[in-house]
């Protein structure tokens, strides 16, 4: 099942066209996991598609209604998004962040409710930050913070989450813990969990869905095992990869790969001479 699909759609920052004419599904209570290189519209695409930024043209549809017609705390009620290196908590404790996510339900002059309270809590226990409430944010880890902003996303209560790469400067066990707390939120509560993620063995680890963009199109999406293959690194990374089975859960794992020089310097010269006329015109 489908509620979410975008149109041919075009996304731009002045005359530069960073997502072209793009369709792509997001399978409903599934994770999906958006692959790419640097600059190619992974960042993009997903605040285009939660209405962060404009698009030029073509279309973003949810529950057959287009995203840019609905009231915007009606659309805060289907989905949450979580940013790269989310800011502004000085001065905040974990509640107070994770009540933020009541807004779209706040009337007159914003008072939490009861039932307001009541889902605070819940979204703290679930992820594992009750212990946190009165703590200042800044006083916590990188990992314990990322929960904590889990919880406020799920304080808003939507059924589709959006995190642009929410493993980003945490270590190994925090990423884990992480990720499977947002596989937990898929398999017990049926959250759709779309994410941003460079490292392509958690892609394939956690996602039941994978959509690899390259210069802000798609070049394969599908299954894990269809789109982390060698044909498909080599076009959107420019690697020579070496893939194999990740034996606790036999889905595709990139064992190593070596950079394809040539095609990629190539690449880079072209990008650079792209920049530098842009830049002059």
């Amino acid at each position: 099942m489908v509620r979410l699909f975008t149109n041919e759609l075009n996304i731009g920052y002045g005359e530069r066209l960073i997502v072209r004419n793009l369709d792509i599904k997001i399978p409903d209570k599934k994770i999906t996991a958006i692959i790419g290189s640097n600059g190619c519209g992974k960042s993009t695409l997903l605040k285009a598609i939660t209405r962060i930024i404009p698009y030029d043209s073509g279309a973003v549809v949810l529950d057959g209604r287009f995203i840019s017609k609905i009231n915007t705390k009606e659309l805060a009620k289907e989905l949450a998004i979580l940013p790269q290196s989310p800011e502004g908590t000085a001065g905040l404790t974990v509640g107070e962040l994770v009540s933020y996510g009541r807004f779209p339900y706040q009337k007159g002059f914003g008072r939490l409710t009861k039932k307001d309270y009541e889902v605070i809590e819940w979204a703290l226990t679930v992820t594992g930050t009750i212990d946190f409430k009165y703590l200042p944010v800044d006083s916590l880890s990188g990992g314990q913070r990322q929960r904590v902003w889990i919880a406020m996303a799920l304080a808003q209560e939507t059924e589709m989450i959006f995190l642009d790469e929410p493993t980003t400067y945490l270590d190994m066990a925090h990423q884990l813990e992480v990720l499977e707390l947002l596989q937990k939120l898929n398999h017990e509560q049926q959250r759709t969990i779309v994410m941003v993620l460079h490292d392509l063995n958690q892609a394939a680890r956690f996602a039941d869905y994978v959509v690899a963009l390259k210069d802000g199109e798609v070049v394969k999406a599908g299954s894990c095992e269809e789109v982390i293959t060698h044909e498909v690194l080599k076009k959107v990374f420019k690697i020579d990869a070496v893939l194999g089975r990740d034996p606790r859960t036999n889905k595709p794992m990139c064992i190593t790969y070596n950079l394809l020089k040539g095609e990629y310097q190539n690449e880079k010269t072209s990008n650079s001479a792209h920049t530098l006329i842009s830049a002059s015109r």
